[in-house]
This record gives C-alpha cells, sequence and structure tokens, in this order.
C-alpha cells in the first residue's frame, strides 16, 4: 500500500493538468451554441380619425360671504339650480359627478400689517358627461344661465373606442410588416417569422379645452358655437423578427 500512494498521487495530478486543457476545448463550442440567431428590432404605429360622439364640460360655481357658513350655504343654493337646469337640458344624473369641494379663507393684505379677514370663499366642480353633442352649447349655457361662473374646459371623447383601436391596430401591424420586409430585402437576408409583438399606447380621452366666457355671453335665441373636429386614435407596437443567415 505505500509503494502504490506515490502512483496514485502521480495519477491524480495529471488528470487536474489535463482538466483546463479539456475545457479550454470546448468552451469554444459551448460559446457557439449560445450565441442568438440574427433578429430585426422594429416599431410602427397606426393611427385613424374618427369624429367624437360625446363632450365632457367641468365647470364650478364660486361664492363669497363673511361667515363660512354664508359662503356654503349660498354655494349650496346655487347649485342646486344648477342641477335642475342640468335636468331640464335632458342630462342623465349617473352623467353628472362632482369633482371638487373647496372652502378656504380670504385674506387682505397691506404692507407692514398683519393679514386681514375678509371673509370665506366656497367653489363646487362638477363634470358633466353629455352624450348628445348637439347638447353641448345648449347645456353650457343653461348652467352659465343657472349661476355657473368657473368653466375649466370642454373635452371630446368616444363612448366606446374599441372599433377605431382595432383599426388602428391593423394599421400598425400591417406598417410594421412592410417595414421588416424592407429591412431584410436592403439587407439581402430571408425575413423570418415573428418572435415578439408588443403594444403601446391606445386611446386617450383629450385633456378640456378652455371655453371663452365672452363665448357665453350671446344673444338668447343663440347657443354657444362648439366644433367637435376629430379625434386622433394611435396604437404603437413593436416588434422581432427572425433574420436567415
Amino acid at each position: 500500500m505505500t509503494r502504490s500512494l506515490p502512483a496514485l498521487m502521480l495519477g491524480a495530478a495529471l488528470v487536474g493538468l489535463s482538466a483546463p486543457a479539456a475545457l479550454a476545448q470546448s468552451a469554444p463550442m459551448e460559446m457557439h451554441a449560445m450565441t442568438a440567431a440574427p433578429a430585426l428590432n422594429l416599431s410602427a404605429y397606426g393611427e385613424v380619425k374618427v369624429a367624437p360622439d360625446m363632450a365632457t364640460i367641468t365647470f364650478g360655481v364660486m361664492t363669497e360671504a363673511p361667515t363660512a357658513q354664508a359662503a356654503m350655504a349660498d354655494n349650496a343654493r346655487r347649485m342646486q339650480e344648477v342641477f335642475a337646469a342640468l335636468g331640464r337640458a335632458g342630462i342623465a344624473d349617473r352623467d353628472i359627478q362632482t369633482s371638487g369641494l373647496n372652502l378656504s379663507p380670504q385674506y387682505d393684505y397691506v404692507q407692514n400689517e398683519p393679514p386681514k379677514l375678509r371673509g370665506y370663499q366656497a367653489s363646487n366642480r362638477v363634470t358633466v358627461n353629455i352624450m348628445d353633442l348637439t347638447k353641448v352649447g345648449t347645456t353650457a349655457d343653461a348652467v352659465v344661465s343657472a349661476g355657473v361662473n368657473q368653466i375649466d374646459g370642454i373635452a371630446f371623447g368616444l363612448k366606446d373606442p374599441k372599433a377605431a383601436e382595432d383599426q388602428a391596430r391593423v394599421l400598425a401591424v400591417r406598417a410594421l410588416q412592410d417595414k421588416a420586409r424592407l429591412y431584410a430585402q436592403a439587407l439581402g437576408v430571408e425575413l423570418g417569422a415573428v418572435r415578439t409583438l408588443n403594444e403601446g399606447g391606445g386611446y386617450q380621452p383629450p385633456q378640456p379645452m378652455p371655453m371663452y366666457a365672452a363665448r357665453m355671453q350671446m344673444a338668447e335665441s343663440d347657443s354657444t358655437p362648439v366644433a367637435a373636429g376629430q379625434l386622433a386614435v394611435r396604437i404603437d407596437i413593436t416588434g422581432t423578427y427572425d433574420l436567415g443567415r
């Protein structure tokens, strides 16, 4: 047993020396196997123009009084008149939502003197969805006549944007396919299948645009003119295509 021990140690040493050489020979083969196939990463978009079929108006009533109770009471009375006017204009209760209620003290400031409390300001803001675009101007006139003294703006939108989004999706995919074919042809390679496809964007209701008070001060026989125009619905996509070698 004591005579064979050096031979065993020598054999183990030889095995240890040969291991790095074996690893070095196999490494290039493994790296070659891990090399990703050539791919093409592209982006495209599709956009359609559609006429809006609804509008959203945000407006409010602001009142001031010497006391907080008086300011809130006056505001509540005027808002009741506004709600009644909305009902007469054909606006359903489900399309009316209070979007802000605020009460704050008001001070007069004089140089070198402490602020002096003047009274309190109450503000009640309401967001109204109008499902009939022919009623937008008359609704705005009705609430102003009922006591509204602040109009934040108007935004046009879609009740159901899915159809417009689907059209934009089809246009986006077609644009992506055309771009991929063009790149493959220019590179002189064969275009493979789509490896990944991701979507972004989509329909977003426009932000309210200001409605100027001057337009509210029209003759009783006229209603505030409102132009709906068109909305742009856009879908952005990105895709990865396999390429032949």
